[in-house]
């Protein structure tokens, strides 16, 4: 007879053998459903005052990222009455006519040194004749996209009230066949919040799953076979040092930061079966949460760090409970549905988001659960949808999900109102992980 803890190690191996075919290092953006509630904006073409082609269109990186959010619609350029790049050039009764309700423009020039960019961009709102927003940022060349996502944040904030996310990064992993060998080589990688810029920070020959990143941003844990057996690394994104965490005998999986840093949330079965245990990293010690004879799993911290969420098949099949750090009490907290499991909280801790079916079968979809009405919301509708991530504002949620044969990351609004993928040309991709905020 199988045992539990090497069913729950085959379940891991099995979702890893998921990840296949060829890699393509960016991912595309593939908008499936939009607001029919959207802001019209123009965003003029920033003007460049140097020689030569800028290696990246600010102000097209900037209407990408807005219209993205489903929030608003960038007027299309060909459209556009003129192009001022300043408040001076700004004529309000041409854009009321073209009724945009708001209006960005800016200059790119060269700094005094000669190879820095100084871009100034302005935002007004048409109808008061007022301006929003006016700052003057440096660049190198090299971070001209960076400085796009830090005007899509800004202008964005600024619309909304709500911090922008399109500076935020976000960790995936894909995997191709090796040629000749029957075997596959599994990439981990870090890209822009837009899927650009990707970049492998892990290659191996066997399974990598469930990277989480750290609060401040610079590190990720995740979990690799690479030794014959799950264990838990801890790597830093920028220069990709690393170092094994744990080794212990049996499942070591499903590591998550604590809010502060300086835990991580596993599961272990190293005492038999596998459960909830903390690590604290300064003092090197190791913590068991949970002691139950079913398996106890994926856990994730509340965001104050006064409690974590996992799954449990206490119940008779995967649930979703509750256990308070101080008091050691553990509630069940999902009740709809026969299978709910990978929950994640809301940044505000308000709801959580999990991988959900109904009690008569059907699709996995990605569901919301309010803490206060217990109230379960479907966001999802595809499928097979998995791992969710909730974005660091608590506005989209990032989940895998199967587009035909091909896995991909599909991100949805946490009203459930704007879907958009994120394939990547001819490879799947799946165990998304959206990052901190970075700046």
């Amino acid at each position: 007879m199988i045992s539990k803890t090497l069913k729950l190690t085959l379940l891991f191996l099995l979702m890893a053998l998921m990840l296949s075919f060829k890699v393509q290092a960016n991912l595309t953006i593939r908008i499936t459903q939009g607001s029919d509630q959207t802001t019209p904006v123009a965003i003029v073409p920033f003007s460049w005052k140097g020689e030569g082609a800028l290696p990246e269109d600010v102000a097209r990186i900037v209407s990408d990222n807005l219209q993205r959010t489903g929030l608003f619609e960038a007027i299309p350029r060909e459209n556009l009455v003129s192009l001022p790049s300043s408040s001076a050039d700004v004529i309000y009764r041409d854009w009321r006519l073209l009724q945009a309700d708001y209006l960005l423009v800016g200059s790119i020039d060269r700094a005094d040194n000669g190879e820095d960019l100084v871009i100034n961009y302005e935002l007004f709102d048409v109808l008061a004749e007022e301006r929003l927003l006016g700052e003057r940022v440096t660049s190198s060349s090299r971070e001209l996209r960076s400085r796009a996502h830090f005007i899509s944040d800004r202008v964005y904030q600024e619309l909304t009230g709500q911090r922008g996310i399109f500076s935020t990064r976000l960790a995936y992993v894909t995997a191709e066949p090796r040629e000749g060998e029957g075997s596959y080589q599994y990439r981990l990688h870090v890209a822009d919040a837009d899927g650009q810029r990707s970049r492998t920070v892990l290659t191996s020959r066997e399974p990598i799953l469930s990277p989480d990143w750290s609060p401040d941003g610079t590190k990720l844990a995740y979990v690799s076979f690479e030794r014959g057996r799950p264990a838990i690394y801890i790597q830093e994104v920028a220069t990709g040092s690393r170092y094994q965490l744990t080794n212990y005998r049996g499942l070591n999986g499903a590591p998550a930061w604590s809010p502060d840093g300086k835990q991580l949330a596993l599961t272990l079965s190293r005492d038999g079966n596998p459960e909830i245990y903390i690590y604290r990293l300064e003092e090197r010690r190791l913590i068991r949460v949970t002691h139950h004879y079913s398996i106890d799993t994926e856990p994730s911290w509340s965001p104050d760090g006064k409690k974590l969420i996992f799954t449990s098949s206490r119940s008779g099949g995967p649930q979703i409970y509750q256990v308070n750090l101080e008091s050691g009490n553990i509630g069940r907290l999902s009740f709809e549905g026969n299978y709910n499991a990978r929950a994640r909280y809301s940044p505000d801790g308000n709801e959580v988001f999990m991988v959900h079916r109904e009690s008569g079968g059907g699709l996995f979809s990605i569901a919301a659960l309010n803490m206060e009405t217990g109230r379960l919301r479907t966001l999802t509708t595809s499928p097979l949808d998995e791992s969710p991530s909730v974005a660091p504002n608590g506005s989209m949620v990032i989940y895998a999900l199967m587009r035909g044969d091909q896995g991909v990351l599909g991100v949805v609004s946490t009203d459930g109102r704007i879907k958009y993928e994120l394939p990547a040309e001819r490879s799947d991709v799946r165990e998304p992980a959206w990052s901190p905020f970075l700046n």
